[in-house]
């Protein structure tokens, strides 16, 4: 009696487990359509990406300040940003983290942040953490390309920046870029997926 009683306790538990879907289960897929947001910037200004009136397309780069992994990618996003944001498709960096959870996340910190590393593309707080589940975002760094269509903004790549967050020098595929060439050239996206190697959100 007390193993069949285990037995059942423990199938409980995993099944609970089981039914709890992560970030990654409930957010967007490749193919879907991302909502629009309105989200303060630190220079002060709310950005939505329908302020990007010529863009083709969007990195949306859910991101941090005190995570090494974001941090050791951080010059790699700025220049994505300059490589892309004249062909039509700039970087947006989005804080995900909750300040209460994650010290040094805090508003004031990323615009030290911003500042200190000379962030050329805008960098915004998810306040009240409304953005990031919808994406499905859950470590930081966390790519999600979007193309500009007629429809809207169409799910193209999900996941890392690369293979490589130790070296950038030591990259063999750089999959954001590769991804973003692929939709600019109108073709075929040969990785439309990748894990997303760094720190989970706090939520």
């Amino acid at each position: 009696m007390k193993t069949n009683f285990f037995l059942l306790a423990l199938l409980t538990l995993m099944h609970s487990f089981a039914a709890s879907p992560s970030y990654d289960d409930i957010g967007y897929k490749v193919g879907d359509l991302a909502e629009d947001f309105s989200l303060k910037s630190t220079e002060g200004k709310t950005v939505s990406l329908s302020d990007y009136k010529e863009a083709r397309g969007y990195l949306v780069i859910f991101t941090c300040n005190t995570c090494p992994y974001a941090r050791a990618y951080e010059d790699r996003i700025i220049a994505l940003d300059r490589k892309y944001r004249s062909q039509g498709v700039p970087v947006i960096a989005i804080n995900p983290n909750n300040p209460e959870k994650s010290e040094g996340d805090g508003f004031e910190q990323m615009k030290q942040r911003a500042s200190e590393k000379g962030f050329t593309f805008p960098y915004l707080l998810d306040e009240g953490q409304k953005i990031s589940p919808k994406y499905g975002a859950s470590r930081t760094p966390h790519v999600f390309l979007l193309e500009k269509t007629g429809q809207g903004n169409r799910v193209r790549y999900i996941g890392a920046i690369d293979d490589n967050y130790q070296n950038a020098a030591l990259v063999e595929t750089p999959y954001a870029e590769e991804a973003v060439n692929a939709m600019l050239e109108g073709r075929e996206i040969s990785i439309t997926t990748t894990k997303a190697i760094g720190c989970s959100i706090k939520r």
